[in-house]
């Protein structure tokens, strides 16, 4: 699967998509060094320097040469700023079969900054590469995410119980499965 860039870029008025860029690595490590991105994302280093921002940004770039997942930064629409990430990872192409995931800076959390990235990737991710089904998880105690996935329009499937250790936390975590099909697509 090749995956390229849309051009322009997915926006809404509010948010706009676009893929990484070497320029962004400062605003990556600002944000990633909040304490509630690297609680509920423990693969996150902490602390979160510039060279961890590098290797995020290499990796997206990667993703994307490679068919394997599409990274975006989320930035306000208006200036450009950096608010928040969404990823979508084609575990599955083959049966159309993709992952989101996403977080957002502090100072842009509450505004529904999230749940629109969530809606512009889901639509380019079904319509433009042919995915059949995307799949969200949120910790089960990460209520703030679980409405994410609601407000963007994805049906909460089940819980995944015991799917992964968080290491940060101390404890097993189990995840609330979202999904939404192509059929499901908000308008």
């Amino acid at each position: 699967m090749s995956l390229v860039p849309p051009s322009p870029p997915l926006a809404d008025g509010t948010v706009a998509l676009r893929p990484w860029r070497e320029r962004d690595v400062a605003a990556i490590a600002s944000a990633c060094r909040d304490d509630e991105i690297a609680w509920w994302l423990d693969q996150v280093p902490q602390p979160y320097g510039e060279s961890d921002a590098r290797t995020y940004v290499a990796m997206s770039r990667r993703g994307w040469k490679e068919g394997t997942h599409a990274g975006f930064a989320v930035t306000d629409a208006e200036t450009g700023d950096v608010i928040g990430s969404i990823s979508v990872h084609f575990f599955d192409p083959e049966h159309g079969v993709a992952e989101v995931g996403y977080w957002v800076r502090r100072e842009a959390r509450g505004r529904g900054v999230a749940a629109r990235a969530t809606r512009l990737v889901a639509r380019w991710a079904i319509t433009t590469c042919g995915m059949a089904r995307l799949q969200l998880r949120a910790d089960h105690r990460n209520v703030a995410s679980q409405r994410v996935a609601e407000a963007a329009g994805f049906r909460r499937e089940g819980i995944l119980r015991s799917v992964r250790i968080n290491q940060r936390q101390g404890r097993r975590v189990d995840f609330v499965l979202y999904s939404l099909l192509a059929d499901e697509l908000p308008s």
